[in-house]
């Protein structure tokens, strides 16, 4: 019950975009909307994981802002201007004539169409994403502070390189030219390198910045706790230029994960309309996803979900550059990622059930020696006075 009253909104959000939806083109767009926002949801599933990871961190002030102003950012930002500005800049046209070929649909695979004037935006799409994906999951994957492992065998030798110094921003680069010189035609290699190297530096440059701001917030909030009676051990919870820094990390993270979302919306309608309500439902469930996560404490309760979720943004970041050669439908890149979340998740819950039955064994065996002494307690007096009556007799 506190499940459902938790997304409550989300549900009328989603009746209320199924009624425009019928509306609009009848049982057929709310058809094509209902599996625009199941896309959705599948693929930003490990993104609500991620999120919730940072969320956390966050005060609740900034939590709501993540869930209001963050969501409008998601929907109208990504969901709805990020298609239009790609078809304004990679097609030459004005916004005007965008939105009318918008509204005119056409197939994608028709030059001069909406759709087809996105799909040329591939390349850069897919190297500006993969390359910012796979910094963050270099960075988690090399991360030296990083107490435990889920996949240990290739995760320890890694953490064990991983002291040496930006050796995350070094494996990207490296990436990024192989991809522009084995998976890109040679009139291609010049956007797919700067789309790529602009994904990092973006990467860099925002994760730095929520970092120091990061650090100056923790350490006034330790030592304003430090001050307060009872305040050792208190979670310190991020606010003011940390929060927002941390919150400006989230919309890139966000976006960076809805390329794949909005590309692969075309292959079901180039409609607009049913792409906004889709996608836009969708995004709005993953935002309340996210909350839900930190707020009943799952990443802290399952311990291999945060492994799991970074190990699908690796394998999403390399199918992104991937899609620079190979055609890869969308469920796959979206299915990939569910089967991480759900192995973590498994192990998680396999993990908490052997670490119960560790507990359970060990009291068995406190309560069992208890027993024992009080037993063997009991049975010297009878003993001391067998030996009395032998000796009397």
């Amino acid at each position: 019950m506190d499940t459902l009253r938790h997304f409550k909104w989300d549900i009328l959000a989603l009746v209320a975009a199924l009624v425009v939806a019928y509306l609009y083109q009848g049982w057929g767009a709310v058809w094509l909307a209902a599996i625009l926002i199941v896309v959705e949801i599948v693929f930003s599933f490990d993104n609500a994981a991620v999120n919730a990871k940072y969320l956390a961190r966050m005060n609740e002030f900034w939590q709501r802002m993540f869930l209001t102003v963050g969501i409008l950012i998601a929907v109208f930002g990504m969901r709805l201007v990020f298609p239009f500005v790609i078809v304004c800049v990679t097609g030459g046209v004005t916004p005007v004539e965008a939105v009318q070929l918008a509204l005119a649909k056409g197939d994608p695979h028709e030059p001069g169409t909406y759709g087809y004037l996105l799909e040329q935006a591939h390349p850069s799409i897919a190297a500006f994403g993969g390359m910012f994906l796979l910094l963050l999951f270099l960075n988690f994957l090399f991360d030296p502070e990083r107490e435990s492992t889920w996949l240990s065998w290739i995760e320890k030798p890694l953490l064990r390189i991983g002291k040496l110094d930006q050796l995350a921003t070094v494996t990207a680069g490296v990436a990024l030219l192989l991809a522009a010189e084995l998976l890109v035609e040679p009139e291609l290699r010049a956007t797919v390198l700067f789309a790529g190297l602009l994904g990092i530096v973006v990467y860099i440059a925002v994760n730095g910045l929520a970092s120091v701001m990061e650090d100056q917030e923790a350490a006034k909030e330790e030592a304003l706790e430090a001050t307060r009676a009872g305040g050792a051990g208190a979670q310190v919870l991020l606010a003011g230029k940390a929060a927002f820094s941390m919150f400006l990390f989230l919309e890139v993270l966000d976006a960076t994960f809805s390329f794949d979302g909005v590309i692969g919306a075309f292959a079901i309608t180039p409609d607009p309309i049913i792409i906004a309500l889709g996608l836009g439902i969708g995004a709005l469930f993953v935002r309340s996803m996210t909350i839900y996560l930190v707020r009943r404490g799952t990443l802290a309760e399952y311990r291999y979900l945060e492994h799991g979720a970074h190990w699908a943004i690796g394998a999403l970041a390399t199918l992104l550059v991937l899609t620079l050669a190979f055609d890869i439908p969308e469920i796959v890149i979206g299915l990939i990622g569910i089967v991480f979340i759900a192995a973590a998740f498994v192990s998680s819950v396999r993990a908490n059930r052997n670490d119960t039955a560790g507990i359970d064994a060990e009291l068995t065996g406190l309560q069992s020696g208890i027993a024992g002494d009080d037993g063997d307690d009991t049975a010297t007096p009878g003993a001391a006075a067998s030996d009395d009556s032998e000796r009397v007799g």
